[in-house]
């Protein structure tokens, strides 16, 4: 019995890490989209979430903004793909803001200086396609 309590505990305390690590996205506004560009300082495809830190200089100064994204396996699905973004490259992301109006938010698409794109797009753009194929 007093194994089974051992073992029991130790399964409690590995899956709660898992839990721990991954989170709602309930503090982001998938509502509303917004661009932001910099220069990577840090970016990792990693599940479950990619995480990106731009070093960014707009009109309230210069700062880091830390930002994540989607899993390695949906961000290769939308056209990722490994060394696309490196330390010091300067990129733009859009982001579901957070709403909370800080810094931040969750990366849905990222285009390279070179003009390398990846991610997907907002329901906004979507429409806004829509209007123009109507339109001609």
């Amino acid at each position: 019995m007093k194994q089974f309590v051992i073992i029991a505990a130790a399964l409690v305390a590995i899956s709660g890490a898992g839990l721990a690590a991954h989170h709602s996205a309930v503090q982001f506004d998938f509502t509303r989209t917004a661009s932001v560009t910099g220069v990577v300082k840090k970016f990792r495809a990693i599940n479950p979430h990619m995480q990106l830190v731009l070093h960014v200089k707009d009109d309230k100064g210069e700062r880091d903004i830390e930002f994540e994204g989607h899993s390695t396996n949906n961000m290769y699905r939308s056209g990722y793909r490994d060394n696309m973004i490196k330390i010091g490259d300067t990129v733009t992301v859009t982001i579901a803001p957070l709403r909370s109006g800080a810094d931040g938010g969750y990366v849905t698409a990222a285009v390279t200086a070179s003009g390398v794109s990846f991610g997907l797009r907002s329901r906004a753009e979507q429409a806004r396609e829509r209007e123009r194929a109507e339109s001609r």
